[in-house]
């Protein structure tokens, strides 16, 4: 069964030397993903004595405690932004509309691009 195709309505940017980009339906999904892919998957030595509170938070479901104590660990911040993200499709923009908007942009004002 394919997935239903859902335009992310939150994303997160995860400051590592080569940034860590995620995509969430919203809020509340993107700091339970990060709990899952970043907090949870981090080596428990980065913790140090906090290790206790942070996989509590995790087991009770405190994802943004968990994300904090995550940051304060390791210090890499992490960008987080909730709205809504256009995903750009084929369908929704195919090479015959591409073209046409390329045409009537900005760039090309007072130009026809036919003699170019």
């Amino acid at each position: 069964m394919p997935a239903t195709s859902i335009s992310p309505g939150a994303w997160a940017v995860v400051n590592y030397d080569t940034p860590q980009i995620f995509l969430a339906e919203n809020a509340a999904v993107i700091s339970r993903l990060i709990a899952l892919k970043v907090v949870a998957a981090t080596d428990p030595s980065v913790f140090g004595e906090s290790i206790p509170a942070v996989r509590a938070h995790l087991l009770h479901q405190r994802w943004p405690e968990a994300v904090l104590a995550w940051i304060d660990a390791t210090g890499t911040t992490i960008d987080v932004y909730d709205e809504y993200v256009p995903v750009w499709t084929d369908r929704s923009l195919d090479d015959e509309l591409a073209s046409m908007a390329i045409r009537t942009s900005k760039l090309f004002e007072g130009h026809d691009p036919e003699h170019i």
